[in-house]
């Protein structure tokens, strides 16, 4: 699986890169084709959650998608991971129990 990491208008510190590769390693657990990932952090205009991340992951023929915003970057990425862990469990359980 091959990662991408972005960060926008921001310089993002090597703990938070290591923990959205960490996070996102995770997911191969629950689904061993994905193809690639990216990971894009953003600051948003809200004042109630200022920090943004989306998780785009490729798997054969379809492109998952989980966007969080939270106070804290990791919380943003830690929801995230657990919404697309959930949609792989869906996807390999309606793909592959028929």
């Amino acid at each position: 699986m091959t990662i991408n990491f972005t960060a926008r208008h921001f310089e993002a510190s090597q703990q938070l890169k290591d923990y959205a590769f960490e996070a996102v390693n995770k997911l191969p657990q629950y689904f061993d084709r994905i193809v690639s990932c990216t990971i894009v952090l953003a600051p948003t205009a809200s004042t109630k959650d200022p920090q943004k991340a989306e998780i785009h992951i490729k798997i054969p023929n379809k492109t998952l998608k989980a966007e969080e915003q939270s106070k804290k970057y990791e919380i943003a990425i830690s929801s995230a991971v657990d919404s697309l862990s959930r949609q792989l469990k869906r996807y390999k359980k309606k793909k592959f129990t028929h």
